[in-house]
């Protein structure tokens, strides 16, 4: 039998440590509990949010007055280069796993925060790689129903993915590997953590706020801006602009309202310096959003998920 608790606070289950409390909370470590949650939720007619690391979120300051289920699924089994994956593992301890095993395929994932279902659900992705490369099947709740999804099924697209669209719960992940040398998949990871420490933040935060910006959505002269941002030609190749970039050549990098500010390390980053709130994230955002809009007449497109702003 499953137990809810009552008033939990979420701001330490968050990266950006902001945030109220949950009026109910569940800790899920099965299908069953999971299922019997949502149930219960149904039962009582309230609304639920599933919860997986607390990465790439901003909670209200208000909380949550629903059920909060947070998934605790984390077992795992190896069927020769396949891992087998329960959606609340850990990012870090799914990498620790493919390194005891030799399984190379994860390794630009070092030092990203946050589940494997999460990561599933945003597409997450890094250094030019992302997670949809990996994956096979999905196993999802829907409806009270067990489905199982191919790779297609999932419509991957840059930080998207059906689960955006849908109600299903992400429950077990099937990830395809390849057999590699346990040293040099050492090394990689060694190699991308470094980058990583160089180039972001050591605040609390919720990742990359916004998206990078695809040179396919713009019908802005990119000629007449390159002349004045050389830089922009760089960018070709990749097809998208950092949106940490154009932050910056908009003079808002440090920019600080309370205890939120635009990180001095990276402009994409929103980070807590001790006591931030909401409200002072989304205001930051806002005003991202709308100078680089003034400037460079693109849109920013949030990469983090609200949790109960309506």
């Amino acid at each position: 039998m499953i137990q809810i608790k009552k008033n939990i606070s979420l701001a330490p289950l968050t990266s950006f440590k902001i945030g109220g409390p949950a009026k109910y909370f569940l800790e899920a470590k099965n299908v069953d509990e999971v299922a019997e949650g949502l149930k219960w939720a149904k039962k009582n007619k309230i609304k639920y949010f599933v919860l997986g690391g607390g990465s790439n979120i901003l909670i209200s300051d208000r909380g949550f007055k629903g059920l909060i289920v947070k998934l605790l699924i984390t077992n795992y089994k190896l069927l020769n280069n396949k891992l087998v994956v329960g959606s609340g593992i850990s990012l870090a301890k799914l990498i620790n796993v493919s390194i005891q095993n030799g399984l190379t395929g994860l390794e630009w994932a070092a030092g990203i925060p946050g589940t494997l279902g999460g990561a599933i659900y945003g597409n997450t992705g890094a250094m030019g790689h992302s997670i949809s490369e990996s994956v096979e099947k999905i196993k999802v709740l829907r409806n009270g129903a067990l489905i199982n999804l191919k790779n297609e099924d999932v419509k991957f697209a840059y930080r998207k993915s059906i689960f955006q669209k849908n109600k299903d719960i992400i429950l077990e992940i099937e990830l395809k590997l390849q057999k590699g040398d346990k040293e040099e998949i050492k090394k990689l990871i060694k190699e991308n953590l470094l980058k990583r420490s160089s180039n972001q933040p050591h605040y609390p935060s919720a990742g990359c706020i916004f998206k990078n910006f695809s040179l396919r959505l713009t019908s802005f002269g990119l000629a007449k801006l390159s002349e004045k941002y050389p830089e922009l030609k760089n960018f070709k190749k990749s097809g998208a602009v950092p949106a940490g970039w154009l932050i910056e050549k908009c003079g808002l990098k440090g920019k600080q309202i309370g205890q939120a500010q635009i990180s001095e390390k990276h402009a994409n980053f929103i980070v807590n310096l001790g006591n931030a709130n909401a409200k002072d994230v989304i205001a930051l955002i806002n005003l991202a959003k709308k100078t680089v809009k003034n400037k460079f007449n693109f849109d920013l497109k949030e990469e983090i998920q609200y949790v109960y702003f309506k």
